[in-house]
């Protein structure tokens, strides 16, 4: 099951890199959010089930799962989700203002 993850997370990795190469802003801004939900399947993954015993409950023998990995990609979604607010929302008035949203156009010209 790992290397099925792993497999699915370099494919989303790639998807990431091929959209924040584009000169769409809109594609930029799927790029970056695509990439942060690899990471996060890839911090899931990389915290599977440990073996032994419980570190605080010495009683049960068994598999058990870590929370730090859970609780640390439960904070990068608040904060990717929130991050990708104010971008979409930066996209949006940059969009008003310039009537593009072609980042080459966005540059200006060359001899600026």
């Amino acid at each position: 099951m790992e290397s099925v993850m792993v497999i699915l997370v370099g494919v989303l990795v790639a998807v990431a890199t091929y959209l924040i190469l584009s000169r769409n802003i809109i594609r930029v801004i799927l790029g970056t959010a695509i990439l942060s939900h690899a990471v996060h399947l890839l911090i899931l993954t990389m915290g599977s089930l440990k073996q032994g015993n419980v570190p605080l409950l010495s009683d049960s023998e068994g598999p058990y799962t870590d929370a730090l990995p859970q609780a640390l990609i439960l904070t990068a979604i608040v904060i990717s989700f929130a991050v990708t607010a104010f971008v979409l929302v930066l996209a949006f008035r940059t969009y008003g203002t310039n009537k593009t949203d072609d980042l080459q156009e966005l540059r200006g010209n060359a001899d600026e």
